[in-house]
């Protein structure tokens, strides 16, 4: 069943590329409409008797439908109609990617309740922050635009949707109440791995890979975070560290569990 749905999805976000602006009462609707179906073949495609289900490309399918929802939310208060044309193509790929790559089969069996919690924090987490990192791209290429309207970021179809996105000291109010709430999550992602670590394996920390690039992660969004409070840290710097926090959150769960799981085929938790 949640392979119809997910094509579902994919077709309605689809559909929104090819509606007028004016109709934008009808492209709300069936983005509300793509952003249900996918949430409900998420929870089909995660959750079963057997366990959870994860993997990279259902990490990056849940990243994509807090993004839908983020956009829908702040279109109705901000002129974002520009980034229907940049959010929705990849929502209509990335829905897809789960029918390809399943990902592993964890068990709960005797599992903690932390195990649960923690897996739907840093889910949460990962998609809040792939959101700010998504913004932070827009935001430099729109910086890029001002500094140079000869550059690629003024022609095309690339500088008519720049054009429409809010002024940049807007979108960097945005992107700072993005890594914030992300922020959060990812401390809350720490603190109930820490717990769950404790719990299954006897020990406070699992000393891996995924453990380091994700409290490399944290410490990356904390300086950026207390170096806005206290040094009005803005432009470049945050943008820099943004995405550097990001790129390393990726490594530690996205680029992993796609190394182990297409490239050396091989369960990863």
């Amino acid at each position: 069943m949640q392979t119809y749905l997910t094509i579902t999805a994919a077709v309605l976000y689809a559909s929104c590329l090819f509606l007028p602006t004016r109709l934008r009462w009808l492209i709300s609707l069936i983005i509300v409409l793509g952003w249900s179906v996918h949430g409900t073949a998420l929870w089909l495609e995660i959750s079963s008797p057997a366990g959870i289900r994860l993997g990279f490309a259902l990490m990056l399918s849940t990243a994509t439908w807090v993004s839908v929802l983020a956009y829908w939310l702040e279109n109705w208060k901000l002129p974002l109609e520009g980034l229907r044309i940049l959010v929705l193509p990849g929502a209509a790929i990335q829905v897809l990617l789960p029918l390809f790559f399943p990902g592993q089969l964890i068990s709960i069996d005797g599992k903690s309740i932390w195990f649960t919690g923690h897996i739907a924090i840093a889910l949460l987490a990962y998609s809040t922050l792939t959101i700010a990192a998504f913004h932070a791209v827009l935001m430099a290429m729109q910086e890029a635009r001002l500094h140079n309207r000869a550059s690629i970021f003024s022609v095309g179809w690339i500088g008519a949707t720049l054009e429409r996105l809010p002024a940049l000291l807007l979108m960097e109010r945005i992107l700072f109440r993005l890594v914030f709430i992300g922020f959060i999550l990812l401390s809350l992602t720490v603190l109930t791995g820490v717990v769950f670590s404790e719990d299954v394996f006897g020990v406070v920390f699992k000393w891996d890979h995924k453990t380091i690039f994700t409290l490399l992660s944290w410490g990356l969004f904390g300086i950026l975070l207390g170096g806005r409070r206290l040094r009005g840290w803005r432009g470049k710097t945050a943008l820099g560290l943004t995405l550097s926090g990001f790129t390393t959150l990726l490594l530690a769960y996205v680029g992993s569990r796609f190394v182990f799981e297409v490239i050396l085929h091989r369960s990863f938790l």
